[in-house]
C-alpha cells in the first residue's frame, strides 16, 4: 500500500518544521501508522525516500518502538507492560488471564479481528504497575476484574 499524495505532503510540511530530518521520523510514521493502522516495508521506504535518508535510519526507528505496528492488528490493540515493576506486580498472570479469557497468545490477533495482544518491554506508568494500554488509553492496577470489565467495554 503506497502513500497517499496528501501523506506525502504533510510530511514534506512536516520536514520543513524540524531541525533535521533524522528528528521528523517519528511524527512521519505516527501520520502513516494513523492512517493505515500499522507500517508496511513499502510505507517506510517512501517515509526515507520523502525525509531523504538511508532507509536503514527509519527501518531502525519502526522496528525498535513498540508503539509502530508491523503488521495489521485488531481493533483493540492490547499491549501489557512486562517490564520490572510490572513483572512483579503480576504481569504475566494478567498475560495469563488475557490468553486465556482471548483464546489467543501473545502476538496473535483473534478470528474475528477484534483483539491483539502484546507483550512490550516499558509503558512508562511503573507507578500504576500492573499496566496494560488498548490502543491509545492507559490502564493501571489491574486485576481479573478491571481486565474482564476493560474486555467488556470493548465489545
Amino acid at each position: 500500500m503506497p502513500l497517499k499524495k496528501e501523506t506525502r505532503e504533510k510530511i514534506k510540511e512536516m520536514k520543513e518544521r524540524y531541525p533535521s530530518a533524522e528528528s521528523c521520523i517519528l511524527p512521519s510514521l505516527h501520520l502513516v501508522q494513523r492512517e493505515n493502522g500499522y507500517l508496511t516495508d513499502q510505507q517506510i521506504e517512501e517515509v526515507s525516500l520523502e525525509l531523504d535518508l538511508p532507509p536503514e535510519y527509519v527501518f531502525s526507528s519502526a522496528t525498535f518502538y513498540t508503539m509502530f505496528n508491523l503488521k495489521p492488528v485488531g481493533k483493540y490493540h492490547l499491549q501489557v507492560c512486562k517490564n520490572i515493576s510490572c513483572s512483579l506486580l503480576g504481569a504475566s498472570s494478567i498475560l495469563d488471564y488475557l490468553t486465556g479469557k482471548l483464546g489467543i497468545s501473545v502476538g496473535e490477533t483473534t478470528p474475528d479481528g477484534n483483539f491483539t495482544l502484546s507483550a512490550v518491554e516499558c509503558l512508562g506508568a511503573c507507578g500504576g504497575a500492573p499496566v496494560m494500554m488498548v490502543n491509545d488509553k492507559y490502564h493501571e492496577n489491574l486485576t481479573e476484574k478491571k481486565l474482564c470489565d476493560i474486555l467488556n467495554e470493548c465489545k
